[in-house]
């Protein structure tokens, strides 16, 4: 095989990644008649057939597992070159992908807003997700991560804030509820909270050790619907400091806990950190996290 194949083994990659010739062409912005013919074409050349044709799409071969494999990594270098390129240079200029939890997302728009007003030429990406983005891949140029540590290699990680959380409530349940007046006082409160056992954050874990799992009635998955549970009445629960601080509906049910909050770190790969671009977002970020929450940020290392 050859270079002059790339195009043939990258069809068939989309072909086995999507299960489908339509979602090949879609993906790859090509006609479905030179998806079929790139797959043929590869099927002669190796003489080997790659993948079974069913109802519902291809499924790949053993053979077709194994140039999977080969044009997976080397799919995957061709995006992290791409992830390099585009972060390097002397300008704040081109794509600028940052990667945080779904959470943080009302309190880094407005500051993106800003960054981006101070840089015309950049292009922003804000891509709020609990899935880890791979940034040794080029996937992102900075992430920020909550909880423990991050000790993937090849990563320059910096503490960054800690994210602190309350326990809330909306005043039309106070009204009908009122307040637990302690701890030893949430009896008879309806809760909000994680729809997982397995939810990690320690505001999470401590609603489940301490109120019966019956008294959480309303579950979700993700932060922002949590927010908006709690907001509507349907219980009390934790809601960021950040975001309760902009929501007047929301009234504190008790005094905030240490155990509670959550650390943040900002993540970038050590091949992209030096750039310019990089730097000097990083450098915006902090300083506009120490303006707007410095209770947060007061344990802020400055290693880079």
């Amino acid at each position: 095989m050859s270079v002059d194949n790339w195009d043939e083994i990258r069809t068939a990659y989309h072909v086995a990644r999507l299960g489908t010739v339509s979602g090949a062409a879609e993906a790859l912005g090509v006609h479905h008649a030179t998806v079929i013919r790139h797959i043929d074409a590869l099927e002669k050349r190796l003489e080997a057939k790659l993948f079974q044709r069913h109802a519902r799409g291809y499924t790949a071969t053993e053979a077709g597992e194994d140039l999977l494999k080969v044009a997976q990594a080397t799919d995957d270098q061709f995006t992290q070159l791409s992830g390099r390129i585009k972060g390097q240079g002397k300008a704040v200029t081109g794509d600028l992908i940052l990667t945080t939890i779904p959470g943080l997302s009302p309190v880094l728009i407005p500051c993106l807003a800003r960054f981006q007003a101070e840089h015309q030429g950049l292009v922003v990406h804000l891509l709020t997700d609990n899935r880890v983005y791979r940034l040794q891949y080029g996937e992102a140029h900075v992430a920020i991560r909550a909880g423990a540590q991050p000790d993937e290699p090849d990563n320059v990680v910096q503490p960054f804030m800690v994210q602190r959380f309350g326990l809330y409530a909306s005043k039309s349940y106070a009204r009908e509820h009122g307040l637990p007046a302690g701890i030893d006082d949430l009896a008879g409160h309806r809760f909000v909270g994680a729809s997982s056992e397995q939810a990690r954050a320690p505001f999470h874990r401590w609603l489940r050790d301490t109120v019966p799992d019956t008294a959480i009635t309303f579950r979700g998955n993700e932060m922002r619907a949590l927010h908006q549970a709690v907001r509507a009445g349907a219980g009390i629960g934790f809601v960021s400091q950040m975001v309760a601080a902009n929501d007047p509906d929301l009234i504190e049910a008790l005094a905030p806990l240490d155990v509670w909050h959550t650390p943040l770190w900002l993540v970038t790969h050590v091949d992209l950190h030096r750039t310019t671009k990089v730097q000097t977002f990083l450098s915006f970020l902090k300083d506009a996290a120490t303006t707007m929450f410095p209770d947060s940020c007061k344990n802020m290392a400055t290693q880079d």
